[in-house]
């Protein structure tokens, strides 16, 4: 009998124990906890029956079961892509694409995995929009590939309850062979613009070079002409100052000769006087000055006013004037010392002594 109750408290210690831990499972089954970030799909049986919120949610144990789906932005990873361009060449890239879950019941329903059907259809729409374009293209319009695969991407992601925020295409990597040829054709570019640059400048140097020639010859010319011109009114000025100064020594000459013939005439007791040649003909050049002279201007004087307009000109003897002033006034000087003694030898007052 003592043997039969302790059996009996036995089994009914175990029986406990076994209660105890069923309802604590139970319990560890009735509730699922889920995070700030997810949302939980529930289903009973198999069959959908709502979403969880945020915190501690109450659910059938055992015949229920919750799948999570993670609200935050997610990256995902798109493999490198083989394709051939439009101008067939081949072609390799690989992207990123970050969505999100917008409807976790959509996407629990509608796709199975969302997360590789968005990979695979990225994929498969990466090679569509490289295979649409040219090689140049492809390196050229990044933001255009990405625009277009996410354009791509919206209307299939919708129904699934994903939405693709950004599509990043890293790299777009021609064959080797097209690496090597592209290579050449910008090292080929490069010298074709170096040597066009080279001839450019080469041109520019051979016409300043012209130009300053041009100008050098002509400044060149014009100082030879000028040169010359200065040359040519130097001979003149230097000819006609030669003239002058013969014309005044030899009237200054003439007029001492007859002043000395003057005086030894007026040192004679004779009343009548006669003139030297030399007086007469000095006196009839310039017999403008004196009254009731008849003589004929047997002299020559050179005056710059035979000179055509041209001639003077050229060889600027209008600007002789000014050089030959004090020549001028001397001339006027002895002329007008000249008319007062023949004036003084007429009137018969002549004094050899400075005295009428």
């Amino acid at each position: 009998m003592e043997l039969l109750l302790q059996t009996t408290e036995m089994l009914g210690g175990v029986i406990g124990l076994i209660l105890l831990a069923f309802a604590v499972v139970v319990a560890w089954q009735s509730f699922v906890i889920v995070d700030a970030y997810e949302k939980g799909a529930l289903t009973v049986f198999g069959k959908y029956r709502r979403l969880l919120e945020p915190g501690i949610n109450i659910v059938p144990p055992f015949i229920s079961k919750t799948h999570f789906f993670d609200m935050r932005t997610e990256t995902m990873d798109v493999p490198q892509q083989e394709a051939i361009t439009r101008d067939n060449s081949p072609v390799s890239a690989d992207a990123v694409v970050y969505i999100r879950v917008m409807d976790a019941e959509r996407a629990f329903l509608e796709v199975d995995n969302y997360r590789r059907a968005v990979s695979n259809l990225a994929q498969t729409t990466l090679r569509a929009v490289l295979g649409d374009m040219e090689l140049d293209d492809t390196l050229s319009k990044r933001a255009e590939i990405n625009t277009r695969i996410r354009e791509e991407l919206d209307e299939p992601t919708d129904e699934w309850g994903i939405r693709v925020e950004s599509v990043e295409v890293r790299e777009v990597n021609p064959s080797q062979g097209v690496q090597q040829a592209m290579e050449q054709q910008t090292s080929a570019e490069r010298r074709r613009r170096a040597m066009i640059l080279e001839a450019q400048g080469e041109r520019r140097s051979a016409i300043e070079e012209a130009q300053g020639d041009k100008q050098s010859n002509i400044i060149r010319a014009q100082g030879e002409k000028q040169s010359q011109i200065l040359e040519a009114q130097g001979d003149a000025i230097s000819t006609v100052l030669r003239a002058k100064s013969a014309e005044s020594m030899g009237e200054r000459a003439i007029i001492e000769r007859g002043m000395e013939a003057l005086e030894e005439i007026g040192q004679g007791e004779s009343t009548k006087f006669v003139l030297p040649q030399e007086l007469t003909s000095m006196v009839g050049r310039y017999g403008k000055h004196l009254q009731g002279s008849d003589a004929k201007e047997n002299g020559h004087v050179l005056e710059s006013g035979e000179f055509d307009e041209e001639t003077r000109e050229i060889l600027g003897l209008d600007d002789i004037a000014e050089i030959l002033g004090e020549i001028d006034e001397e001339a006027q000087v002895d002329l007008e010392e000249m008319e007062r003694a023949a004036k003084e030898v007429k009137d018969g007052s002549f004094d050899p002594d400075g005295q009428s």
